[in-house]
């Protein structure tokens, strides 16, 4: 079984309860899956979940290269040059990030509010990004972004494989079809 779930800010990937937060366990029925990989709790969007463990280990390995795209509103303006340099990988304390896909976007047509909203500030422009990455390391797409001189405000993972949230409004799920190149792998 995969099942793809739109994890809202401020969710954690656990499904154990926890006093005053939200769990996976508000939201899921099944408790035979777990979480192929993580997202913070402050970031949202796509999480995959299943009951099998060979494929739980290839969409969270970085081995595998399978690419996460993820949609992050930055504080600021990026330039060419620090495109360039998310696309060519930064050094940042503790590793160098890999080649990544860095470029700009307009606000994404399908993307939900935010409960509760990002902080705006009328003297500080933002702008979104669209990163695809091959890897991921805690906290990674926002440490970079702030390397870059550009914090995240915003972070939305839209895809991993060619499984996307599209479709998905906050705290909804769907099981992916048995018959997906997922399931056969």
């Amino acid at each position: 079984m995969l099942i793809a779930f739109n994890k809202p800010f401020g969710v954690i990937c656990k499904f154990r309860p926890e006093a005053g937060r939200r769990t996976l366990v508000d939201f899921i029925s099944d408790r035979n899956v777990y979480p192929a990989g993580r997202l913070d709790t402050d970031s949202e969007g796509l999480l995959l979940l299943t009951d099998n463990g060979v494929l739980q280990a290839r969409i969270s390995n970085p081995r595998d290269k399978l690419t996460k795209v993820y949609w992050a509103q930055v504080e600021g303006a990026p330039s060419a040059a620090a495109l360039l340099a998310l696309r060519e990988g930064v050094t940042l304390s503790d590793f160098k990030t890999k080649p990544a896909g860095a470029r700009i976007i307009d606000t994404p047509d399908n993307l939900w509010p935010r409960d509760p909203p990002i902080r705006y500030r009328a003297k500080i422009p933002t702008a979104w990004l669209e990163l695809t990455l091959r890897e991921g390391k805690n906290r990674q797409v926002r440490r970079m972004t702030a390397h870059a001189g550009f914090p995240t405000l915003r972070l939305v993972r839209a895809r991993v494989g060619e499984v996307t949230v599209e479709g998905l409004a906050p705290g909804e799920w769907r099981e992916i079809d048995a018959g997906s190149p997922w399931a056969a792998r």
